[in-house]
């Protein structure tokens, strides 16, 4: 079993899994096509799911079960998946092996499980639709529950209702998000190499982008002026749109669906000014729409691919001398944290940040240790009696 890249005629790509005689497994390729070009997923969420359905392909395999049989025993995939290494769980792992169970270190995180799960239960759910599988297999993937446990913005109008809970699910401690601190980013700048980079730099940590959205980005949809109306834009002062675009040639991808607006501060638009001002001086560089273009090595003027991002925040965090190495999200995840803790209302950062959902955003909301601190000694202190 394999994930395997397609590449359709129009140019749009996409996932989906072979087997072990390279054909394209139906149930699981239908699942993705549909991901990606019925609701309109990106590639990257395809290749996801690809490699999470290929695990539990190979343990079906290996256990002598199809995966309609597989899919009603997913508490076994689970303790195999906890537990089974990429020795145990890889293409040439071979189909016996003694694991460790239960009690020794899991070979996978309860976050990494329960994403596998998550693919795993879409595919059975979309082949019972589709009538590829039994309708029986979605009783025992889903319980149904109530809406207590759900944010208050999910649960509506506050009346009791109830949805559809997945029966299959590892506990996953709360943990805060691993943010770049302010420090870490001014020294990040200080060791850039170009007005370039650090606008990379800022665009991620002032304006939250995602690496996708940033190496989609044309200069037409950077708008800098006071009123923007003469361009048809009603957005007032300075700010970017991010859009999600099919056709880029360095296949950067806007994960959300929904074009947003995000506002830009002097810090950024400074240095845009900059990076302007070191782009003009490279001739080759200027005949492309792309707002980041290579600059100082092949091909000059192309767009920057979004894994080049990844690589230059890595080498700036080694020049710094940082005690680890940053990458772009955790610059994304400064920016969200800083807006909360800034005073900022949860749809705000929400809406800057382009998450579909608000739970997705509360992950921002616990507060800076020192900020419990100064939370603790507002309080006054009771009166000494007498």
């Amino acid at each position: 079993m394999r994930a395997f890249p397609v590449r359709l005629p129009s140019g749009a790509r996409y996932w989906t899994v072979l087997d072990t005689d390279l054909a394209v497994v139906p149930a699981a390729d239908a699942f993705l096509r549909h991901v990606r070009f019925g609701r309109g997923g990106a590639e990257s969420t395809t290749r996801s799911y690809a490699y999470s359905i290929v695990l539990f392909l190979r343990w079906c395999e290996r256990t002598g079960r199809t995966w309609t049989e597989g899919a009603g025993h997913l508490g076994s995939f689970m303790t195999w998946l906890r537990h089974a290494g990429p020795q145990a769980s890889g293409d040439g792992a071979g189909g016996a092996a003694v694991l460790a169970g239960p009690g020794t270190a899991p070979a996978r995180s309860a976050g990494r499980v329960n994403g596998v799960l998550t693919a795993v239960r879409g595919m059975a759910v979309h082949a019972a639709a589709a009538g590829q599988a039994p309708g029986d297999l979605v009783p025992l993937l889903y319980e149904v529950a109530d809406a207590r446990d759900l944010p208050a913005e999910a649960r509506g109008d506050g009346r009791m209702s109830w949805r559809l809970r997945a029966r299959h699910r590892l506990h996953e401690p709360e943990t805060r998000v691993d943010r770049a601190s302010d420090e870490e980013i001014v020294a990040l700048l200080t060791a850039c190499l170009s007005a370039r980079d650090r606008l990379i730099v800022l665009l991620m940590a002032r304006a939250g982008l995602r690496c996708g959205e940033l190496c989609g980005l044309r200069r037409s949809d950077v708008h800098l002026l006071a009123d923007s109306r003469p361009l048809g834009c009603e957005v007032a002062r300075a700010h970017l749109h991010v859009t999600r675009r099919e056709d880029n040639p360095n296949g950067a991808w806007a994960k959300s669906r929904r074009q947003r607006a995000v506002p830009l501060d002097f810090l950024v638009v400074q240095a845009l000014d900059t990076y302007e001002l070191e782009r003009a001086g490279i001739p080759r560089a200027g005949g492309s729409d792309f707002l980041l273009v290579n600059l100082f090595r092949g091909p000059v003027g192309a767009p920057m691919r979004p894994g080049a991002v990844g690589d230059l925040i890595t080498a700036a965090s080694v020049r710094a001398g940082l005690g680890r190495r940053l990458t772009p999200h955790m610059l994304r995840h400064s920016c969200g944290s800083n807006l909360l803790d800034a005073g900022g209302s949860l749809d705000e950062a929400q809406d800057i940040l382009g998450h579909m959902h608000p739970s997705s955003t509360q992950v921002y909301l616990h507060p800076d240790p020192a900020r419990l601190r100064e939370a603790v000694d507002r309080v006054p202190s009771p009166r000494v009696m007498p």
